[in-house]
């Protein structure tokens, strides 16, 4: 959470589900809540207008590597695709 965003109240699954309708009216009145399950967060009930968290970058995505890396040599055919798969589904028959 950021230095502008109020803190948001935490919440148990129980209270949730117990609570459903006070929690329902907090959230349209712009309250934020953190859902947990047994003491450990795991998720965030927010407004649906509220703006989304922003993301810090740790470091700039860099292309590496990949298939093209491995300079592998393509094999080619005198037959076409479609014939080698006309032999294979034919194995089927």
């Amino acid at each position: 959470m950021g230095s502008s965003e109020p803190q948001a109240e935490s919440l148990s699954q129980r209270e949730l589900r117990n609570e459903s309708g006070r929690v329902l009216r907090a959230v349209s009145e712009g309250h934020s809540f953190v859902l947990t399950n047994s003491g450990v967060p795991v998720g965030r009930i927010v407004p649906l207008d509220a703006p989304a968290a922003a993301l810090p970058i740790a470091r700039p995505a860099r292309r590496e590597g990949g298939w093209r890396a491995l300079d592998i040599e393509r094999k080619t055919s005198e037959r076409g695709l479609a014939a080698t798969l006309d032999d294979l589904r034919g194995d089927r028959l």
